[in-house]
């Protein structure tokens, strides 16, 4: 082989490995949406994706056009440690928070759930207007679920389960959390939830249980803001670029005084975060959250306080709920919901599929439901139960 050809083929190799860094750095920032939502980056923590991209790029570029020799070796090999260390480094970036000292709201109580007690005088959970085509006596199927739905599965229980049989211990009310553990440990017939987290289906699967989802009612999943907050709608892709760290301040919204956005999120294992990651960012990585204090993680409610809550003379919180619970069973005067895409979380919009971020609700069994379960299920997909969704204040599902 001739020298020329051979400075040829390494110039040609140099050109080609340059270009396939660049690349790389290209496609990983396009995936994330960084090269159509660059002017949205408002912030250091929300820049680190795109500098280590650029660096690692650059990085490989200067170890494919160096010069080797015994003098260059350290340096090549700290240059090296170091482009690895970007690709290393990348997914923590794209995690990055910006947390700031909140000043935490402890007013407030939960939700009185006693008041949806089935049979109770003067409960508030639905009733139907006729006698119901099922009725169930005896040994009747424990029910569970996330305090949002219990007046749905309440109003159930109440026009199907002989009342003489019926008692708190089985139509239950604990949290997405713990319903999901007692349908995988088999200490529910039936919960009613939003979707499992992907913990929640490991567990499942470790288990060997086959969670059945069968959906039974849409609702809208909503963004809450503080209520004196002059923003009314966002996009779904301004959603999306707070979430991934991209976006940071409300002045890149429109809202000059509004300062740091502060963007709270819940534990994993609630329902209101799995409907985050599987019904708004799906596969996109989501910031790492503003944290709440040790006695404010358990509930949604929790949340809706510090929602409200004033720092530096405004309100400039974000947080999530689905509409139900934000709407009915715990309303907050000084928070109010957002539109997204122009769309309000209206009844109207969630059955016509306007508004964009539709949660659906599931009755979840440990595998293929039979016998009972599977006749009072589809009791519930029936005219009488998609008219008890409705009447407590969901979209039925048909």
């Amino acid at each position: 082989m001739s020298v020329k050809l051979k400075h040829a083929l390494i110039l040609c190799a140099r050109i080609l490995g340059t270009a396939a860094a660049f690349a790389v750095a290209a496609v990983v920032l396009n995936e994330f949406d960084y090269f159509t939502q660059w002017l949205q980056v408002d912030n250091i923590i929300g820049a680190l994706p795109i500098a280590f991209a650029i660096l690692f790029a650059g990085g490989c570029t200067a170890l494919i056009w160096m010069k080797y020799s015994k003098r260059s070796a350290p340096f090549a090999i700290v240059l090296a440690v170091f482009v690895a260390l970007t690709a290393i480094l990348y997914p923590n970036a794209l995690r990055g928070n910006w947390w700031i000292d909140y000043g935490y709201s402890t007013e407030g109580d939960s939700p009185d759930i006693s008041v949806y007690e089935p049979f109770k005088e003067g409960t508030l959970a639905a009733s139907l207007n006729e006698e119901a085509t099922l009725h169930l006596e005896g040994d009747l199927p424990v029910l569970d679920g996330a305090i949002a739905l219990y007046p749905v599965y309440a109003a159930f229980a109440q026009a199907v389960y002989e009342e003489s049989d019926y008692s708190p211990d089985v139509v239950r009310c604990n949290n997405t959390k713990v319903a999901y553990e007692d349908i995988i440990s088999g200490e529910a017939d039936i919960v009613f939830c939003a979707a499992p987290s992907a913990s929640q289906r490991a567990a499942a699967e470790e288990a060997g249980v086959e969670l059945n989802l069968t959906p039974i009612a849409k609702e809208a999943f909503v963004f809450i803001v503080g209520a004196s907050n002059p923003i009314e709608n966002l996009t779904s892709q301004q959603i999306y670029n707070i979430y991934t760290g991209k976006t940071a301040m409300w002045r890149t919204l429109g809202w000059e005084e509004g300062g740091q956005i502060i963007a709270f999120r819940r534990p994993e294992v609630s329902g209101s975060e799995a409907g985050l990651n599987n019904i708004v960012m799906k596969d996109l990585p989501v910031l790492a959250p503003q944290p709440l204090p040790d006695w404010a993680i358990d509930g949604s409610n929790s949340l809706m306080q510090q929602v409200s809550v004033w720092h530096d003379g405004v309100q400039p919180a974000l947080g999530y709920s689905y509409r139900y619970f934000a709407q009915t069973m715990y309303p907050n005067q000084d928070t109010k919901l957002l539109s997204i895409d122009g769309y309000a979380p209206t009844d109207e919009n969630i059955r016509s599929g306007g508004y964009p971020f539709i949660a659906e609700v599931y009755a979840v069994t440990n595998g293929e439901p039979e016998g009972v379960i599977a006749e009072f299920i589809d009791w519930i997909l029936s005219p009488q139960g998609q008219y008890l969704i409705e009447q407590t204040g969901y979209a039925p599902i048909n």
